[in-house]
């Protein structure tokens, strides 16, 4: 009954199945927050970890069907035993980091097409950083607190979770199709009715959970109506290759900005549901204002305005970025090299999203990119001319610029993500002529003799000072 029903929902709104049963599960999500709320909210940590347990899996059951489910299933176990029978050891973490990562991979190779597939590698890629972070959480619980840095005093397992707790954590609703990332640590004060402006009751979450709903909507509704004007398959075409140069760019700078909403629009209804439920619950602020974006995986204001690549990158998947800078970027420090460190970084989370060549293609160009425009800031910092150039009446230009520069190359570097393979995106590139590619390499070459133009030289007293 349920399949016709979905086959002609799926008819109906014009979009795949799959992506209409995504949607629907997201949804779902507000009544099983309401439900526990309502239900369970006072009942024991082992009726609440069944709740979250079962809601799971019947949103994997939902989403993928027969033997898919069990996937998922096996890892938690697995990684269940690893913690306890290995206990807090650096053995512990390499065997769960392996064994996670290379199940993952597998999954990717006998799954892998050459189109974006709704499928069970989509939710497992954020349970395998999960079940990572849990090895890395119970290890540095085993520290003295002056071993551990600010994120792991908050994150560190002080006990051994139970069987129960770690499906409860895994399968949890809010976080188990699309993410956000968040900790067993924050899950087990959600389970213990910590995460509340009200300690002990139901939060006064249902206003802000509706703010970021009803954003989701309205960017999920721009994206329903913009998407279909801009394909991703369109640059395949040998329509789009006929166009003029300029054309081009300017298709890449508006597809990205419309692409990226199906993104922002399933963490921003994911988010209410975790603000829904108290999981995105924060403390007070220094006002004393009550903050609900423990969960938060995108800064819309920030994200639509920031003429930065970087200021991009820290509004988009916040969650996913925090953790690979604790768990991967901070635990390379021993390499001795910040550039090294962030070039390992880039490297797991293109091997973390696929197979496919395009992910490593699209994270090298953020490394090129993200060096460029810091090198480029301490320019303009450290030159007065160009620093009274960029405060001037001239910013508002400068700002429209920097604005177009940003999501044209923005979307120049998504599209090998999102075509994947080499024959697709090497097509696109071409006939872009490589201008990103040209763009930033060209930058990082000049910037230093730049440097020599506009920025003064010290004298030579304050030379021998330093």
């Amino acid at each position: 009954m349920a399949a016709p029903f979905m086959e002609n929902l799926s008819e109906y709104l014009g979009s795949p199945e799959p992506a209409v049963r995504l949607i629907l599960s997201i949804l779902l999500g507000y009544p099983f927050a309401l439900a526990y709320r309502w239900f369970f909210f006072y009942q024991s940590a082992t009726f609440v970890h069944l709740f979250h347990t079962f809601t799971g899996l019947a949103l994997a059951t939902f989403n993928f069907a027969g033997s898919q489910v069990y996937h998922s299933f096996v890892c938690i176990i697995i990684q269940f035993l690893l913690v306890r029978l290995m206990g807090r050891t650096v053995t512990c973490v390499l065997t769960s980091f392996i064994f996670q990562m290379i199940y993952l991979l597998t999954g990717y190779y006998y799954t892998a097409t050459d189109e974006y597939d709704i499928k069970w590698t989509m939710p497992h890629c954020v349970l395998t950083l999960k079940l990572i972070g849990l090895s890395l959480d119970y290890y540095d619980g085993g520290k003295e607190p002056s071993q551990q840095n600010k994120e792991q005093k908050l994150a560190a397992l002080n006990s051994t979770p139970s069987l129960l707790e770690v499906f409860g954590f895994s399968y949890f609703y809010g976080g188990f199709l699309v993410g956000p990332q968040f900790t067993l640590r924050n899950y087990q004060k959600l389970v213990s009715r910590e995460m509340s402006d009200c300690p002990g009751q139901p939060p006064n979450s249902v206003f802000p959970a509706m703010k970021r709903f009803t954003l989701g909507i309205i960017f999920l509704a721009i994206f329903t109506i913009g998407g279909p004007y801009y394909p991703d398959s369109y640059y395949l075409t040998d329509e789009y290759e006929a166009q003029p140069f300029l054309y081009k760019c300017f298709y890449i700078l508006l597809w990205v900005k419309i692409n990226l909403y199906k993104y922002i629009s399933c963490w921003l209804i994911t988010e209410g549901v975790c603000i829904l439920s108290g999981l995105g619950y924060k403390g007070k602020d220094e006002k004393g204002e009550h903050q609900w974006d423990s969960c938060a995986n995108v800064r819309v204001w920030l994200f639509e305005t920031t003429p930065l690549f970087t200021g991009t990158i820290n509004s988009f998947n916040i969650n996913t970025n925090a953790w690979v800078a604790s768990h991967v970027f901070k635990r390379l420090k021993f390499l001795g090299n910040k550039l090294l460190s962030q070039m390992f970084t880039l490297l797991f989370l293109a091997v973390w999203h696929g197979l496919h060549s395009g992910y490593f293609i699209c994270f090298s160009m953020e490394f090129i990119i993200v060096n460029v425009e810091k090198q480029a800031q301490a320019l303009v910092r450290d030159s007065p001319m160009l620093t009274s150039i960029a405060q001037g009446p001239l910013y508002p230009f400068i700002y429209v610029v920097q604005q177009l520069i940003h999501w044209l190359f923005m979307g120049y570097s998504l599209v090998p993500f999102c075509l994947f393979t080499y024959d697709k995106w090497l097509k696109v590139y071409s006939s872009a002529y490589f201008c990103g590619h040209v763009f930033f390499l060209t930058a990082l070459f000049i910037l230093p003799y730049l440097r020599k133009v506009f920025v003064p030289r010290k004298r030579g007293s304050d030379e021998k000072e330093d």
